[in-house]
């Protein structure tokens, strides 16, 4: 009976002990995850800039190889591969400031017209503030009125002070992009190296090639589709009569590569060039309306369409990846927010779905 006993607490001890085992496991793991967002999200005006180059060096990577292929060096590929980036975002801004400066002429009587608004919206406070102290006076309360604040500062001075912080994220960006494009076999390479087994060398292999092509394609894809979408609201914009349409075209284009929350930016940009150019309601909602027709036709027929062919992405995880990354790196997140989750579904995939499905046609 004593050594039944003595059985049965060695059991107890041994399950307390991997119990805590367990514990100690998930412990590291959830500290290690949340050491893991602090440096990320410490880091980011050097993480993210290098983070953003890595994704826009993989949409790159097919043409510096069509590039090498005439037997040009990495280094010099990389070098074309950059000043090409580099000519299609000047020319973005070259197309952008010719109608933007018309814009930006309207900005200090926009500003005073909100500020004025603003002083409204604080009578109108400052009178339910009156109202308020009134009810606690008739209850026998102390009277503590509602105060508004209005900050006297512009957005000039803000840009000042971030003017350094994003001119030294261009230039991360720029040298990350280039030694990234330059060096990308070397890499993948040194990766491989540190494989001991051939077969798992074989499988890395056909993960990089795998995850270039899944978010190349992605993002040249999105790119046709968005500058499609950009022409599309320019000339309808251009047919109601919306000051500027190429303007707004091509923001909607850009903005539209954050699935989600940049239609919702968007609208209510619009929704502002409708307050600054037209005074009844039906006017000022048109630009948004139309604007929310074509993103809706892109969204649900042409985008499944076209991409939905190449890869198949749950609609909750893509919103949480976006509310994630955008939470965490703000735009430049939201940029890479779709092709993380890309990598993640191709390393799964490769992970836990092939090797499932090679042991059901193995027992077939």
């Amino acid at each position: 009976m004593q050594h039944a006993d003595d059985i049965y607490e060695k059991k107890a001890a041994n399950a307390i002990e991997k119990n805590l085992q367990i514990a100690a496991n998930v412990s590291a793991v959830v500290i290690g995850l949340f050491a893991c967002l602090v440096a990320l999200h410490l880091g980011k005006t050097i993480i993210a800039p290098i983070a953003l180059a890595i994704v826009i060096g993989i949409m790159f990577g097919p043409i510096a190889d069509r590039i090498e292929k005439s037997k040009i060096r990495p280094s010099v590929s990389a070098m074309l591969v950059v000043a090409l980036f580099a000519g299609l975002i000047l020319a973005s801004f070259a197309a952008f400031a010719v109608p933007m400066s018309s814009w930006m002429d309207r900005v200090p009587r926009i500003w005073n017209q909100f500020q004025i608004s603003l002083a409204d919206w604080k009578g109108m406070f400052e009178t339910v503030g009156s109202f308020q102290q009134e009810l606690q006076k008739m209850a026998g309360g102390e009277a503590t009125a509602m105060k508004v604040e209005v900050d006297e500062s512009g957005p000039f001075e803000e840009a000042a002070f971030l003017a350094p912080v994003i001119l030294g994220q261009i230039a991360i960006f720029l040298a990350s992009f280039y030694f990234f494009v330059a060096t990308r076999h070397d890499l993948r390479l040194l990766i491989l190296k540190l494989c001991v087994r051939r077969k798992t060398r074989w499988h890395v292999a056909r993960i990089f090639k795998d995850v270039e092509d899944s978010v190349s394609g992605y993002l040249i894809s999105i790119t046709y589709i968005n500058l499609g979408m950009g022409i599309t609201v320019s000339l309808l914009f251009w047919l109601i009569g919306v000051p500027s349409p190429f303007l707004w075209g091509m923001l909607a284009g850009v903005l539209n590569y954050v699935v989600y929350i940049g239609p919702a930016v968007m609208s209510v940009i619009l929704i502002g060039v409708g307050l600054a150019t037209h005074t009844e309601t039906l006017a000022i909602l048109t630009p948004a309306a139309v604007f929310l027709g074509v993103n809706f036709l892109e969204a649900q027929f042409i985008t499944p369409t076209i991409i939905g062919r190449r890869t198949t992405m749950n609609p909750f995880f893509v919103f949480l990846s976006l509310v994630f990354w955008i939470w965490l790196w703000g735009p430049a997140g939201g940029f890479i927010a779709i092709p993380s989750l890309l990598i993640i579904n191709v390393i799964y995939l490769h992970m836990f779905v092939a090797p499932q499905q090679r042991r059901q046609r193995a027992r077939f």
